[in-house]
């Protein structure tokens, strides 16, 4: 077994899409990765309604999940068992099963408890805007940055194992520089729909903030091809699937990803890599 771990917290099925390149760029040289998914997506579209009915859309998407956990490498998957809280000002907020409306000390301990576990050295996750705003992105940043911490504290969750210091913590986003282009596109396309509205100068993150830009273009096809294992939310007639390719390369061919905390020092400027120091 690799003495290199890497874990990934995220929200719904196809979030993992966000650090699916640095999860194929990792696994392949080694690394043993992981993932967290929160919910199981129940709120989400379905694109064709052969696949799936809302009753069971949650079913559906934990196997469209698992597929894709296989092609990025992933053999390590845990769901956390919450409701998907749907995009925010939805009534799906209010939902006592949603992820919003969840203990926070409950979901951290869950995470603590994966992570003593695991006992991965780097763990990615949404940033503070998670990605484009949807309450459960920003509600699995905020817990898994507290689970980060209390996992190292034994006397945090002492019933939960030994403790354990993870090295590094990253947040991943989009750029908001190619948030901001993508913007700019859709106003164009008199778009109405989940992400109109959406100021692209607060989500995102910020470029000057990113500390490593990992070149991700040698895993395009396996990225496109575990992003296609998510059937039920590939649309063929979405407007973010037309989206040009020119604007798409920007941010398609690298994944960014922002030093949250370390207990093994800074990044180097340019040194593009989340095992940096960690032997």
């Amino acid at each position: 077994m690799s003495t290199k771990r890497l874990l990934g917290a995220f929200a719904h099925p196809d979030d993992e899409g966000i650090v699916s390149g640095a999860l194929l760029q990792y696994s392949t040289s080694g690394v043993e990765t992981g993932l967290v998914c929160a919910t199981r997506g129940e709120v989400g579209e379905i694109a064709d309604p052969a696949l799936a009915t809302p009753e069971n859309l949650g079913q559906v998407r934990e196997g469209e999940m698992r597929a894709a956990a296989e092609v990025l490498g992933v053999h390590n998957l845990w769901f956390l068992d919450y409701r998907d809280s749907g995009m925010a000002g939805t009534p799906e907020n209010a939902d006592p099963r949603a992820f919003a409306q969840a203990s926070a000390a409950e979901v951290v301990g869950k995470l603590v408890k994966i992570i003593r576990e695991f006992r991965p050295q780097v763990i990615i996750t949404f940033d503070e805007s998670g990605a484009y705003g949807h309450p459960d992105h920003i509600a699995i940043y905020r817990y898994t940055t507290s689970a980060f911490h209390a996992a190292a504290d034994a006397v945090q969750y002492a019933d939960l194992g030994p403790a354990h210091s993870v090295s590094k913590l990253y947040y991943s986003s989009f750029p908001r520089s190619a948030l901001r282009a993508i913007g700019e596109w859709m106003s164009t396309q008199n778009y109405e729909g989940s992400f109109s509205g959406l100021d692209p100068e607060k989500l995102g993150m910020p470029d000057e903030q990113i500390n490593v830009w990992l070149n991700v273009e040698p895993w395009r096809e396996q990225k496109d091809r575990s992003r296609s294992m998510h059937r039920t939310q590939l649309d063929p007639n979405n407007l973010m699937a037309k989206i040009p390719e020119e604007i798409q390369q920007n941010w398609r061919s690298h994944e960014c990803y922002q030093l949250a905390a370390s207990r093994v020092g800074p990044d180097v400027p340019g040194e593009n890599n989340l095992f940096a120091r960690i032997q």
